[in-house]
């Protein structure tokens, strides 16, 4: 399913008359590090990348997204998720656009080892930029999910969840929202919900930045995963605060 992924977003980029010229040119975003330690009687690590790109040719817009995040307490893994993602927009008018997006992810202590999404949909934008810009997008798709193993007894095969794929048609909805406050300090709310049989994911994600100087950047920010559906003995909800560093690329 990953190469499916990978070869279905490349061909929707190929198909695209949005790729006339050089492709490499012309891509802006931020790219952004976090991370936080503590030391004594307990010692955790905590570290994230994170990618973000853009960009526009004509009626057509690129949007690339990648995270990373490891976390150790007491020496041991406690995070370890990967996340690739491609969105590719097609203006239909002045608020109205078409879109097919692709999305990876592995997770070694989530409720789901590894994940995909491929589908397309409309999105509309509510409100321009400048001080707030927000877009709501609606669609369908096909999602694979890998359950992981859990054992809750050793001795007794029975209790536990064996890994194994779900593979679902899928309903997808999202919000995307961006307030400026002025030109230095900005507030983001950006949410999605996945929709299947076997189950509901949702997250959202809200935060603020305050420019440093020049491209530099401080965030916070705060983020929530739920999924309905989970094995026994794996909790429903993670959530993650970032306080990081971003750059922007331009």
């Amino acid at each position: 399913m990953k190469y499916l992924l990978l070869a279905s977003a490349a061909a929707l980029m190929v198909a695209s008359p949005a790729l006339a010229g050089d492709f490499t040119e012309g891509w802006g975003g931020e790219a952004s590090l976090s991370g936080s330690t503590t030391s004594g009687n307990t010692e955790t690590t905590d570290i994230g990348l994170a990618l973000h790109l853009s960009k526009e040719q004509g009626a057509w817009k690129h949007n690339f997204d990648t995270t990373y995040d490891l976390g150790k307490a007491g020496g041991l893994d406690n995070k370890n998720r990967f996340y690739l993602g491609y969105k590719l927009d097609r203006q239909i008018n002045d608020r109205l656009y078409a879109y097919g997006n692709a999305n990876y992810f592995t997770d070694d202590f989530g409720a789901y080892k590894q994940g995909s999404f491929i589908g397309a949909g409309l999105g509309y934008t509510v409100f321009e930029p400048d001080p707030m810009a927000w877009s709501l997008e609606a669609g369908a798709g096909y999602r694979s999910q890998k359950v992981r193993q859990v054992i809750v007894n050793p001795l007794n095969p029975a209790l536990n969840t064996p890994s194994f794929k779900q593979n679902d048609f899928a309903l997808r909805g999202a919000s995307k929202l961006d307030y400026k406050f002025n030109d230095a300090v900005s507030l983001f709310n950006n949410s999605e919900i996945v929709w299947s049989k076997s189950d509901t994911y949702l997250w959202n994600d809200i935060g603020v930045t305050a420019t440093l100087a020049g491209n530099l950047a401080a965030r916070f920010s705060f983020r929530v995963d739920h999924h309905t559906d989970v094995p026994v003995g794996v909790k429903k909800t993670d959530t993650i605060t970032r306080g990081s560093l971003v750059y922007t690329l331009k």
